[in-house]
């Protein structure tokens, strides 16, 4: 497969450089994540993504401001890929009052339809309907936008996208699936849940599929640029990007069902190394990545600092926006 510095030819380091920035944005915010966790700072689980980085840089670059996506229960990377703001990001996982969702959805319901994120969600497979009905929008009102439903390898057995393959190859939508192929389902190999390929699956439905190094920053923008505007015009594209889960299913999972020597070399396909190898290698300066690290640090420790300071929800919150407000006229 060629290597970074040979696919990063078609785009001008500033490019990669900022696309490399929210790899590092998403590596960093995910490693504090983990130690709020750890230090009970965050209710409930959270599922990181370490390791993927590249994914979500590659294909949220890709897209414009009318499209829109799906994520997953591990989506941290592609909603801050997309430009959420960090402070609400960090208020919403951490439960407070401020969040994106008022601190009622936490890290696995992160949504933002300002930016077109239509939500993440706690169930395998249940974001590809919600994109493929945003696609549905997107070709019946003409917007020019495309919709994107990121999954795992694990979902590739849920009925939900075999029907969404179906619906969108039939009413040819503007819309990408995006496999993000870690190998594993939650706590099993993918290869023990599931008996075909998604290329075969694919074709069955006669959706073009591309499979990538998705841990080739250059590879993932590249083809998630083509991607993208071919299914613009063109109908349903899969793009298949093979990446590494370097965490558990979840923070805190031991990881007992999985070989050591498997989790101790993961480091060596590091995405954001490879990212760094090759701009150095494209003549970006050390002191400018050093740069980079240092306002990524500032951004999570300003937006940290506003999540600790703000209020957690008053227990009233809990009843808002269930029933839809009604006033009773008399007689009724």
């Amino acid at each position: 497969m060629p290597s970074s510095a040979a696919r990063n030819d078609r785009f001008p380091p500033d490019r990669l450089l900022a696309l490399h920035r929210t790899m590092q944005l998403i590596r960093a915010t995910e490693t504090t994540l983990a130690k709020l966790f750890a230090d009970s700072e965050i209710p409930g689980f959270i599922h990181l993504s370490v390791g993927q980085e590249a994914v979500a840089a590659g294909v949220i670059g890709a897209l414009g401001p009318r499209d829109t996506f799906a994520t997953t229960h591990r989506g941290h990377g592609h909603v801050l890929a997309r430009g959420v703001a960090l402070d609400l990001f960090f208020k919403e996982i951490m439960g407070r009052a401020g969040g994106i969702c008022g601190g009622r959805g936490g890290s696995m319901h992160v949504a933002d339809l300002t930016l077109g994120v239509l939500g993440a969600n706690g169930i395998v497979g249940a974001g590809l309907p919600l994109a493929t009905g945003s696609a549905l929008a997107h070709q019946t009102r003409r917007s020019g936008g495309v919709a994107v439903a990121f999954f795992g390898d694990g979902a590739m057995a849920e009925g939900a996208l075999h029907e969404c393959l179906n619906m969108a190859a039939l009413w040819r939508l503007p819309m990408v699936f995006v496999c993000e192929n870690n190998g594993w389902s939650e706590f099993s190999p993918t290869s023990r849940q599931f008996a075909a390929t998604l290329d075969k699956l694919g074709a069955a439905f006669g959706i073009p599929h591309r499979q990538i190094d998705g841990n080739d920053l250059g590879a993932v923008a590249e083809a998630a640029t083509e991607v993208v505007e071919a299914a613009r015009t063109g109908g349903p594209r899969i793009l298949e990007c093979i990446t590494t889960r370097w965490h558990g299913h979840f923070e805190g999972d031991p990881q007992r069902y999985r070989n050591a020597d498997e989790i101790a070399a993961l480091p060596e396909n590091d995405p954001l190394r490879r990212s760094a190898e090759a701009l150095l290698a494209a003549g970006i300066e050390e002191e400018a990545l050093a740069t980079l690290v240092a306002s990524v640090d500032a951004d999570i420790a300003t937006a940290l600092e506003a999540a600790r300071a703000d209020v957690l929800p008053d227990f009233d919150a809990a009843f808002r926006d269930v029933y839809t407000p009604t006033t009773l006229t008399a007689g009724a």
